[in-house]
C-alpha cells in the first residue's frame, strides 16, 4: 500500500470486514477521546465477530483506564492488523508502541495535523472527537451498536468537547450523543463522574494555578504553571489534573489559556493551548513544534518553564499587539 493513502467512512467499513485479529493503539498520555475510541472499536470488532485488542497504555489513569481495562491485550497476541485512533503524528505514540511506528495499517483521526503515517487513513477534522467518526464507520458497518459500544463512544465524545460546552461542539456532535444514550450509553453516570466530581487534589493543584496565574496583553493571555513540585504538595495523581488546561481560558476576557506543566524533568515540559475563535491555537503550537485543532493544541519540549514563556511571548506577539505587555 502507499504511505498515506486517504480513505472514506465506508472504504474503512469494507477494510475492516475484510479482515481480523486486530490491534489499537491509543496515543501517549491518553484522553478520554483516544481511550473510548480504543475500547469502542475493540468492543464493536468482538460483536462482529473479529479477534481485537487494546495495546496496553502505561500512562492511562484509573479515570480513564476503566473502560478499556478488559481489552488489554494478552502477552504474545499474534495480530496482523494495527489501528490507531486519535493521533495525528509518530511523536504520540506511546513508548511501548514505538515498534509499531511503520507498520500502522490504519489510523483513524480528527486532527488537522495528521501527518499521514500510517498505510491508510480515515480522517475527518471537522469532526469534534475522533469518537463521532469511529461511530459512523462502526454503524455503516454494523448498522447498530450495543450499550457497550455507546459508553465507550459517549466517553470519547463528551471528554473531547467539555461535556458538549466547548466551542467545537456541533448539531452533529449532539446528534450522534442522543443516539448514544438511546443506545444505552449511562450518560448521567458518566456526566457526574467525569465532569461534577473532583478529588481534594484536583482543589488543591487548582488553588495553586489560580493563585500564580500569569496575565499579559492587557489581560487576553493568562498562563499557567505546574511544576513536579506542585504536584507533589498536592499529592495529587494524574486522575487529578485531567482538563485542567482549561483553567486559564475560563477567565473573562482571556482569549488564549496556555498551561505549561513540568513533566519528568525540569527541560521536559507539555503546553497546551486553548483559545477563543479569533485566535488559532494550532498555529501557535505549530511554531513550537506540536499542533492540534483551531481552538485546542499542544506540544512537547525539551525546555525548562522559563525557556517557553519566553519563546510564547515572543510567538504570541504576532497574534497579540503588544500594548503594555504582562499585567502586575
Amino acid at each position: 500500500m502507499d504511505i498515506g493513502l486517504t480513505i472514506t467512512v465506508f472504504e474503512t467499513a469494507a477494510w475492516l470486514k475484510e479482515r481480523d485479529n486486530f490491534l489499537i493503539l491509543t496515543h501517549r498520555r491518553p484522553d478520554g477521546d483516544t481511550i473510548g475510541c480504543a475500547g469502542a472499536l475493540v468492543q464493536a470488532l468482538r460483536e462482529y465477530g473479529k479477534t481485537a485488542y487494546v495495546l496496553y497504555n502505561p500512562e492511562a489513569t484509573a479515570r480513564y483506564a476503566r473502560f478499556v481495562d478488559t481489552y488489554w491485550s494478552p502477552e504474545g497476541y499474534a495480530h496482523e492488523n494495527v489501528i490507531i485512533v486519535d493521533t495525528a503524528s509518530k511523536e504520540l505514540f506511546p513508548k511501548n508502541g514505538r515498534e509499531y511506528l511503520d507498520t500502522v495499517s490504519l489510523c483513524i483521526d480528527h486532527h488537522p495535523s495528521n501527518t499521514f503515517f500510517a498505510q491508510l487513513t480515515c480522517i475527518d477534522n471537522n469532526r469534534a472527537s475522533c469518537g463521532e467518526l469511529i461511530y459512523d464507520i462502526l454503524m455503516t458497518m454494523c448498522g447498530h451498536i450495543s450499550a457497550a459500544t455507546a459508553q465507550c463512544l459517549y466517553v470519547a465524545l463528551s471528554t473531547d468537547t467539555g461535556c458538549f460546552a466547548f466551542a467545537n461542539t456541533t448539531a452533529d456532535t449532539l446528534r450522534i450523543a442522543s443516539l448514544l444514550i438511546q443506545a444505552g450509553a449511562p450518560h448521567r453516570d458518566l456526566n457526574k463522574t467525569l465532569f461534577r466530581t473532583r478529588t481534594l487534589g484536583r482543589v488543591r493543584v487548582e488553588a495553586m494555578i489560580l493563585s500564580s496565574l500569569e496575565f499579559h496583553f492587557d489581560g487576553a493571555v493568562a498562563i499557567s504553571t505546574i511544576t513536579r513540585d506542585m504536584l507533589a504538595k498536592a499529592n495529587s495523581s494524574e486522575d487529578d489534573i485531567d482538563d485542567i488546561a482549561s483553567i486559564p481560558g475560563s477567565i473573562d476576557g482571556v482569549l488564549a489559556g496556555i498551561t505549561i506543566r513540568e513533566l519528568s524533568s525540569e527541560n521536559d515540559c507539555k503546553i497546551s493551548v486553548r483559545t477563543s475563535p479569533s485566535i488559532n491555537a494550532h498555529e501557535i503550537c505549530k511554531r513550537l513544534g506540536g499542533g492540534g485543532h483551531a481552538m485546542a493544541a499542544g506540544a512537547s519540549l525539551n525546555l525548562t518553564i522559563s525557556e517557553i514563556k519566553k519563546s510564547l511571548l515572543a510567538i504570541l506577539c504576532d497574534f497579540f499587539p503588544p500594548k503594555g505587555g504582562a499585567l502586575p
